[in-house]
């Protein structure tokens, strides 16, 4: 199962975790993580590449699947918005995932 937490702070997200694997398919043939992974590598890109933002990024793909990223706690109110659109609309995307793949994906948010 795919355990993806959330971590809100004052008007923002702080940073996310996710970890396990959906096993909802076979190797390859994985819809659910396919899924997963497109939306958190498709942020994580657009954070550092588009956003210009210096995250930081630990993944563990051998551990079980894990990736943990986490934004610098002040940054230029441009950075600030983008960063913030990017990870919102991920977040959304994630909980539309969980919804309807109930059984492979559980998410939370927590509030720091």
């Amino acid at each position: 199962m795919i355990h993806a937490t959330f971590h809100h702070g004052t008007n923002r997200i702080n940073s996310f975790q996710i970890t396990g694997h959906a096993d909802s398919g076979e190797y390859g043939q994985d819809i659910v993580c396919a899924a997963v992974s497109v939306l958190a590598i498709s942020t994580v890109n657009g954070l550092q590449r588009v956003a210009s933002i210096p995250v930081q990024v630990d993944n563990r793909d051998q551990a079980g699947g894990f990736l943990e990223v986490t934004l610098p706690p002040k940054l230029e109110a441009t950075a600030e918005l983008k960063g913030q659109t990017l990870l919102q609309s991920f977040e959304d995307g994630l909980k539309d995932v969980a919804e309807n793949y109930a059984d492979f994906v559980k998410f939370a948010q927590i509030k720091d």
